[in-house]
């Protein structure tokens, strides 16, 4: 695993992660229900533009995302202080051939991650009455765990004024296989795509 120390949200966050397929997208690269490659046509595209332009193609965040943002240092410190333990803040995680990679809400100690989820209180209702609150986020978490090689997951889904969630998440062996194929099936078509490209005379600097 590589790290790329750079703040989350920034410039150069965003161009660290250009054109780069990362887990909070791997629903699309991977079919939840099947575990089988999916198209992701349109993924693929949007990462063909960054490529070739340079630019992120959307790098604003809309209110729940700014909302959630703010009320993210709240959650965190309600989990470390749940669980005794202090979460570092990283940037861009990568896997060792740079091709993939994940941005996660922190690590924990040297074998876990944490993914912070902070909804409004309609959004809280579900994760309440789910079985597995971590159903939603199972391709981020489970492509976060492939990404890093870390042991476990924690999901904390925290609100100021009800009852908060901390769910613990390990790599479930069949998702992880199937990461593996998907995503370099992904990678594959992926560097076809480019190469058309360049024959036409597209090309990043």
């Amino acid at each position: 695993m590589i790290r790329v120390e750079v703040e989350q949200g920034t410039e150069k966050w965003l161009s660290a992660r250009l054109g780069i397929p990362t887990s909070s997208c791997f629903d699309k690269i991977l079919t939840p229900l099947k575990l089988k490659p999916g198209k992701a046509t349109e993924y693929l595209l949007t990462l063909l533009a960054e490529w070739s332009i340079g630019e992120p193609l959307d790098g604003g965040e809309s209110l729940e995302m700014m909302r959630g943002t703010a009320a993210e240092k709240q959650a965190r410190s309600y989990y470390e202080f749940q669980r005794d333990v202090k979460v570092e803040q990283v940037g861009f995680l990568l896997t060792d051939d740079r091709r993939v990679g994940c941005s996660p809400d922190g690590l924990v100690g040297d074998s876990g991650g944490i993914e912070i989820k902070c909804p409004m209180a309609k959004g809280m209702m579900g994760y309440l009455l789910a079985d597995d609150p971590s159903l939603a986020h199972r391709g981020q978490i489970q492509g976060s765990l492939w990404v890093t090689g870390r042991e476990w997951w924690d999901l904390c889904v925290w609100h100021p004024f009800l009852p908060s969630i901390i769910h613990r998440c390990y790599p479930d062996p069949e998702w992880q296989e199937a990461f593996s194929v998907a995503i370099a099936d992904f990678l594959g078509r992926l560097d076809e795509a480019k190469d058309h490209l360049r024959g036409l005379g597209v090309e990043r600097e």
